[in-house]
């Protein structure tokens, strides 16, 4: 039996090995001469299948491969012979046989073929059929996208427009989300099906055209007519591959829809519901355009979990929403609508960027023409900040009644505070407030029109700003004492102000916009322009000056211009220790009331009241003694002495020859209280005046 020539089975078996990849392997084996014409290609992969080869051979490169973008292949090639450096595992795209072409994505490796003699034969490629791989990555960074930008801010409305840039182009052509009204006002969800009348938002639109027509601009509301795939996926919470032929009947029962479908070209449209818990929450509608591959689905699976998550962020933004609402119902009712009309003082509020439910202003009619101001920040947010709020206005306000010091009325208040804050420390440990501590910032003025100043004391870094008559603006030094409900016990401290007539204050829940117009006064050197226009225009001025990128969150501020007391309706006359003195007293209360033409009955009640209380001063007191009317929005006496003792209002016995001075003043007088200072007490009472013997305003 003769040898065989190994050498020829082995020339044999390469043969073999070359016609079987190039007949029967699934990978496509591409070679080109140095021209990078076909020289053979492999028509067993699915991208060839049906392909002559004497259709290619011979043919440039460039014309037997439809690529999509990206790499120039020829470039590529032609590199690859002439240096001799493979490329390996490089992803280009390509549209395969069909009707029309899908796209298909293909991982190709091109090596330059030499003889043994180094001469360039060619360049052989290998391309592999990766499009189901690249699908599924691209996919993957679509939801990893999604998971990363959407839901960053608690609006329903931001949260739409946040997810259509992650799908497109990445995902689909074109995307738009639309969300049932009630939802972005923060109601519940109705569950499913949704009645036909419910009205939906178009809440964000997105399309790769330039100017892509669309049937209802962003911001619009309206029903959506029925039945659509739109409806019939918010009637059973299941999303649908839809191919969009024109001859579709549900087209016709939206015609807007159907020309801004018509006039851009989609072909696949993927409607997935925007669910929660079996309720409704909206629709995300995406479509496929031009040579796009229809959805498929792979595709559908995907579209769900990116609304699930989209429909998660936002029900947890109508959720904040309901809850933002209802805090902020609570503190509109808690606040004071409008400032209380003082003689000697105008005031404004402002909310800087719509004020957190924390913050509270307030301007206190107080006794003497007096008027406190009032301007707070509690820690925390939503329903809990706004309750507690309201609790310490409503002490401010009562503290207020006591005629305290700033000082001593702001270390009251921090006991209360601190009481509040160990009752929410004693709530049970699943409670989430329970974690959160309590404290404030408040600063409280009282502004005297009779001596031109202003006492203030702050708790917390809160200060208000003193623009005077000469444009100059200060800070006054107000030592900061402890935040409400800290464990501090520091003492606060009362520092006065001198605030000349047409003096400006600012009082600001936020330090950093005290901080801003401290050291950039322009809004506010111009004071003094504001003499006689609203005070609105200054805080028009404020909001307008306030830099975008100030740091400063919503904040409460109180705007208020000083004005002269008119010294006609103030009247000042010192008494002798004498019981004599009481007729002086009634004599000069009935002249100086007969020129304010005060009404008879009430200037009888008013000698009567003085009669009691200059006696009781004569009596009890320590002299000097002084008796003071104020003709301001209420009729004011005052009686001042240097004693320390404390008049208390009781119920005199039958057979008691005295004890009822004090009684008859509280019957007379609608409102009465001792104030202290440091040479002594006043005390005053209050009486209302009839409309036509009251001051003219404004004063």
């Amino acid at each position: 039996m003769p040898h065989s020539d190994p050498g020829r089975r082995v020339d044999e078996t390469t043969a073999s090995m070359l016609e079987a990849l190039f007949t029967q392997s699934p990978i496509g084996l591409h070679l080109l001469d140095t021209d990078l014409r076909v020289v053979r290609v492999n028509t067993a992969t699915p991208a060839m299948r049906g392909v002559l080869l004497d259709d290619l051979k011979g043919r440039p490169v460039r014309d037997v491969y439809d690529l999509v973008q990206g790499v120039d292949l020829e470039a590529l090639l032609r590199e690859v012979l002439d240096t001799g450096v493979p490329v390996v595992q490089r992803i280009v795209r390509a549209r395969s046989n069909g009707d029309p072409p899908p796209e298909r994505h293909f991982e190709i490796t091109a090596l330059r073929l030499e003889n043994p003699h180094r001469s360039v034969l060619g360049v052989a490629v290998t391309a592999i059929d990766v499009t189901e791989r690249e699908r599924a990555r691209t996919r993957t960074e679509v939801l990893d996208a999604v998971r990363r930008h959407v839901g960053r801010t608690l609006d329903p409305v931001v949260t739409g427009a946040e997810l259509v840039p992650t799908v497109v182009p990445a995902f689909a052509d074109i995307a738009i989300v639309e969300v049932v009204e009630a939802v972005i006002r923060g109601d519940d969800p109705l569950p499913a099906p949704l009645p036909a009348s419910t009205p939906l938002m178009r809440t964000a639109f997105r399309s790769t055209r330039t100017r892509p027509p669309q049937a209802h601009p962003v911001g619009d509301v309206r029903r959506l007519p029925a039945p659509t795939p739109f409806t019939q996926a918010l009637a059973d919470l299941s999303p649908r591959v839809v191919a969009l032929h024109p001859t579709a009947p549900w087209l016709s029962v939206d015609p807007p829809r159907a020309e801004a479908i018509h006039s851009s070209g989609a072909h696949s449209l993927l409607v997935v519901p925007l669910a929660l818990r079996d309720a409704a929450l909206g629709v995300v509608s995406l479509y496929r355009t031009g040579q796009s591959p229809p959805f498929d689905e792979a595709d559908r699976d995907l579209a769900v979990e990116l609304a699930t998550h989209t429909a998660l962020c936002i029900d947890n933004a109508r959720r904040y929403t309901r809850e933002h609402t209802v805090a902020a119902t609570v503190q509109r009712q808690l606040l004071p609508r409008s400032p209380e009309t003082h003689a000697s003082l105008d005031t404004a509020y402002l909310s800087v960027t719509g004020a957190d439910p924390g913050v509270w202003y307030d301007t206190i009619a107080l006794s003497s023409a007096r008027t406190a101001l009032v301007v707070g920040k509690v820690s925390g947010h939503g329903l809990n900040a706004a309750a507690t709020m309201g609790q310490l206005r409503t002490a401010v306000r009562s503290l207020s009644a006591f005629d305290l010091s700033p000082d001593e009325l702001l270390a009251r208040l921090h006991y209360t505070a601190g009481q509040l804050a160990a009752e929410r420390a004693r709530l049970p440990l699943g409670d989430p407030l329970r974690r959160e501590a309590l404290t404030a910032d408040c600063v409280y003025a009282v502004h005297d029109p009779l001596t031109g100043t202003c006492a203030m004391a702050a708790a917390g870094p809160l200060v208000p700003l003193v623009v005077c008559p000469d444009r100059t603006v200060t800070v006054p030094g107000i030592p900061a004492g402890p935040r409400l409900g800290a464990t501090e016990g520091a003492p606060f401290a009362t520092v006065g102000v001198e605030v000349p007539h047409g003096s400006v204050l600012v009082f600001a829940s936020d330090p950093l916009l005290t901080s801003y117009l401290a050291e950039s006064s322009e809004p506010l050197s111009t004071a003094p322009d504001y003499r006689d226009r609203p005070l609105q225009d200054l805080c028009d001025a404020l909001v307008y000056a306030r830099p975008a990128g100030l740091g400063a969150g919503d904040a409460a501020v109180i705007v208020a211009r000083t004005r002269a007391f008119p010294p006609d309706r103030f009247a000042a006359w010192p008494l002798d220790a004498d019981p004599a003195s009481v007729a002086v007293a009634r004599r000069r209360t009935r002249g100086q009331l007969a020129a304010w033409d005060v009404d008879d009955e009430t200037a009888f009640n008013t000698q009567l009241i003085v009669s009691e209380l200059v006696t009781n001063a004569v009596r009890y007191g320590s002299a000097p003694f002084e008796l003071r009317l104020i003709h301001d929005r209420t009729l004011t006496c005052e009686v001042r002495d240097a004693g320390s003792a404390a008049p208390h209002l009781r119920h005199a016995g039958t057979a008691d020859e005295g004890g009822r001075g004090l009684f008859i003043t509280a019957q007379l007088a609608q409102a009465w209280g001792t104030r202290y200072t440091p040479p002594g007490k006043t005390i005053w009472t209050e009486q209302a005046l009839s409309p036509d013997t009251g001051p003219d305003e404004p004063l």
